[in-house]
């Protein structure tokens, strides 16, 4: 039985790690991590780890009853963390949102960036690292098995996965310290096009699964 919980845990990384996706992650993070200290890009990426921890704990051990008692479904949420999303990723995308480089190629002038702490949970945590998709996903897999082992065996694999994210973050702010002004501001674009098709893929897949509840409830 033990095996099973392991095993039952190991799919769930597995399945979290395919849509979590690090490498589209690592260039989605870029702009967020630009122009914030080697120390601060480390408090963010702990910070991540930590927000990632604690949802992953609410989604595993009360999420279900949670969700039940606000009267909110992982499609609302899903709906939420894309409309959010793509609020920040459309200046991106149209390069409204950053400064040009200057012509010998070093990065120009940049104002104060916004206390670390204020881009922690949105939109690092969320909805970057961690949506409606991403809660369901936990909840889903607590309810397939029963029993505090398996509980046990499945904040394991959350911790792997918050882990996983938390590094992710970091080799993100080594990278970003490594491009010049022009490349940056490449990649800005290309982070921007990919938030945006994520944030409507939210969108839809989460706007299409609140009529179906609203039509089955019929």
């Amino acid at each position: 039985m033990s095996e099973f919980h392991w095993g039952h845990a190991l799919l769930l990384f597995l399945a979290l790690f395919a849509l979590y996706s690090p490498i589209a992650a690592l260039s989605s993070y870029l702009p967020y991590m630009e122009g914030y200290t080697p120390k601060e890009q480390l408090k963010l990426s702990f910070g991540l780890f930590c927000n990632v921890t604690i949802l992953m704990l609410l989604a595993l051990w009360v999420g279900e009853p949670l969700l039940e008692l606000l009267g909110i479904s992982t499609a609302a949420l899903s709906v939420t963390g894309g409309i959010a999303l793509i609020l920040a990723a459309v200046p991106m995308m149209t390069g409204s949102g950053s400064s040009p480089p200057v012509p010998n190629g070093t990065k120009a002038a940049r104002g104060p960036n916004a206390p670390w702490r204020s881009i922690v949970f949105t939109p690092l945590t969320f909805p970057l690292t961690f949506g409606g998709t991403t809660f369901g996903f936990f909840v889903a897999y607590r309810a397939d098995v029963a029993g505090w082992k398996a509980g046990t065996a499945m904040t394991v694999a959350g911790f792997a996965y918050a882990a996983v994210t938390g590094i992710t973050l970091y080799l993100s702010g080594h990278l970003v310290r490594r491009v010049s002004a022009s490349t940056a501001a490449i990649l800005d674009r290309v982070a921007g096009i990919l938030l945006t098709a994520i944030a409507v893929t939210l969108i839809a897949s989460g706007g299409t699964r609140l009529v179906d509840d609203v039509l089955n409830a019929l």
